[in-house]
């Protein structure tokens, strides 16, 4: 949780987090008419553990291992400058090629865009998906760039004060999205 701020809300336990992977999985089968030249991509860090999971209910639901990788977008980031001197950066882990590939990639939360403009400028230079998707945990509003998701596990509209944290077991030790507000 970020300094200084407060719980405000639960608006995802658990078991409805389970039933929102269920759901978007579901979409995304149905929007690509199954898993053919199917790929998920986290982008780091939250992405990551939510594109696994997906992967895992299709795999569940179709009978299809669908192949999952990993995108850092650190030095594609328009506010890299202000983030720090020195970004610590992460490897991307692609290990096929996304080119001719229905990519879909993977975050927590959508909030002005700017994390899928980066994300959409790092995919483009490991090659040329016939179709990006954007599968999402949260939509909390407040676009700043013309920028949607495709799949939605829950729309919240939210006020510029307010934080949405999203916690994946695999990293936060829990499953839990929170509504936070500046204390």
């Amino acid at each position: 949780m970020e300094k200084n701020m407060k719980v405000k809300k639960e608006i995802i336990d658990s078991d409805a987090m389970g039933r929102a992977i269920t759901r978007i999985a579901h979409e995304i089968l149905e929007k690509n008419k199954g898993t053919k030249d199917l790929v998920l991509i986290g982008i780091r860090t939250r992405g990551v553990p939510l594109a696994e999971r997906l992967a895992s209910k299709i795999e569940e639901i179709e009978g299809v291992n669908i192949k999952t990788g990993i995108l850092d977008i650190t030095l594609y980031r328009d506010d890299l400058s202000t983030v720090s001197q020195q970004p610590i950066v992460h490897r991307t882990e692609i290990p096929f090629d996304i080119t001719g590939k229905r990519v879909v990639l993977v975050d927590d939360v959508l909030f002005t865009g700017r994390t899928v403009r980066a994300a959409l400028d790092a995919l483009i230079d490991l090659g040329r998906p016939k179709q990006i998707q954007l599968a999402i945990m949260v939509d909390r509003g407040h676009r700043e760039l013309p920028i949607r998701a495709d799949f939605v596990g829950k729309n919240l509209p939210t006020s510029k004060r307010e934080v949405v944290d999203v916690n994946f077991e695999e990293i936060d030790g829990r499953d839990l999205v929170l509504l936070l507000e500046k204390s």
